[in-house]
């Protein structure tokens, strides 16, 4: 869970800024750094900047990518620092960052609501269908737990985010109720 905002204020907010040269080619390089950015959370700050929330996780994760970029011939260097001035700035962006991952999952999970949706409408009730939705709602809650570990700041979107799975998950219950009525009567 998050710190609140007098939380942050009391302790001083750190974050880990990891600012970054890469070798121009092969470009796979600097997309794949980019990639493992993305996938921890962070923010750019600027190009070649990118920061996150200080913690151990990320520490730990940064360095690692630290020590990659010096490997593939690049520079990097890791701070830890406080900042002064453009603090909220640099947490509003990280929390919309989270809220748009959040906000995606929500889409995701009305096309998933569409999808049981037409398998009403086609009177799909087997348990190859029941199977593969299970599977796809697997999928969008390890995806949301991604999100929700990256979310060290308490995001507003985490809420819609988990109602819309839990309906999700409901819908699913119904479905499932229907397969089981379906494929018991010999279908």
């Amino acid at each position: 869970m998050g710190l609140g905002a007098s939380e942050r204020q009391a302790v001083g907010l750190r974050w880990l800024v990891l600012v970054y040269k890469i070798p121009a080619e092969p470009t796979r390089l600097r997309a794949g750094v980019w990639r493992k950015l993305k996938g921890l959370g962070a923010i750019y700050l600027q190009n070649s900047v990118a920061a996150l929330p200080a913690g151990g996780p990320s520490e730990r994760a940064l360095r690692l990518l630290r020590n990659e970029i010096v490997e593939m011939g690049g520079t990097a260097s890791l701070l830890d620092a406080g900042v002064l001035g453009g603090g909220a700035e640099m947490e509003d962006q990280f929390n919309a960052a989270r809220n748009d991952e959040y906000e995606e999952i929500v889409d995701r999970c009305e096309d998933f609501l569409g999808q049981i949706e037409k398998e009403y409408r086609a009177e799909h009730f087997t348990y190859a269908e029941l199977e593969e939705n299970d599977e796809d709602l697997v999928k969008l809650r390890n995806w949301f737990a991604k999100v929700s570990a990256r979310d060290e700041l308490g995001a507003a979107g985490k809420a819609a985010a988990e109602a819309a799975l839990e309906r999700c998950a409901q819908v699913l219950d119904e479905y499932a109720g229907r397969v089981y009525a379906e494929e018991g009567d010999g279908r």
